[in-house]
């Protein structure tokens, strides 16, 4: 999954038409395989962007739960941390290869 799109269920506040925009844009971007697409291809990345943005809305509307919503900053926070941990794991291995070519 495109790391870029983070899970809208459950949040408190509620996700809004903006951010389900982004998340359809990114998804079609992934799979697409462009972030900016020809003039020729403009009008039916756009309009898969806008069908998948209403896809988007009416799941998130529909879906019900239980749980307690999701607070949104320490979510993001959750985010940044996997980020960073990522990130630092991919230094280390860089640093490694560039040990062992140098021997």
């Amino acid at each position: 999954m495109c790391r870029n799109i983070v899970p809208l269920n459950n949040l408190e506040p509620a996700a809004t038409d903006a951010e389900c925009h982004d998340a359809a844009l990114q998804f079609v971007r992934k799979i697409s395989g462009t972030t900016a697409p020809s003039r020729a291809n403009q009008a039916v990345f756009d309009q898969a962007v806008e069908e998948i943005a209403l896809a988007t809305r009416a799941l998130i509307d529909g879906l019900t739960t239980s749980a307690p919503r999701k607070n949104r900053e320490e979510e993001a926070t959750k985010r940044r941390a996997r980020s960073a941990e990522r990130y630092e794991a991919i230094r280390v291995f860089q640093q490694e290869k560039r040990a062992r070519s140098a021997s």
